[in-house]
């Protein structure tokens, strides 16, 4: 596992408040119990200010999972 995906799969599981939720790269919202679109936001926020980011309006909503979120934030903090 890479630091992002550990401090992503951080942040789900406070935001989720669920302490034994795994994240894999193939992991969608409807994985993951209780991930509506309010959640999608508080997570999505999150995120951006545990990385230091900010993502577009059709980032913020196009992710199709979270290996898909990963590649966004590695290309995002090593540019």
């Amino acid at each position: 596992m890479t630091e992002i995906h550990d401090r992503l799969q951080e942040i789900a599981r406070d935001v989720f408040d669920d302490d034994e939720l795994v994240l894999t790269d193939l992991t969608t919202a409807a994985d993951v119990e209780g991930w509506d679109s309010l959640a999608h936001v508080a997570f999505m926020y999150s995120v951006e200010e545990e990385f230091g980011v900010h993502f577009s309006d059709a980032e913020f909503g196009g992710f199709t999972d979270i290996g898909d979120l990963k590649r966004t934030l590695e290309e995002k903090v090593s540019a």
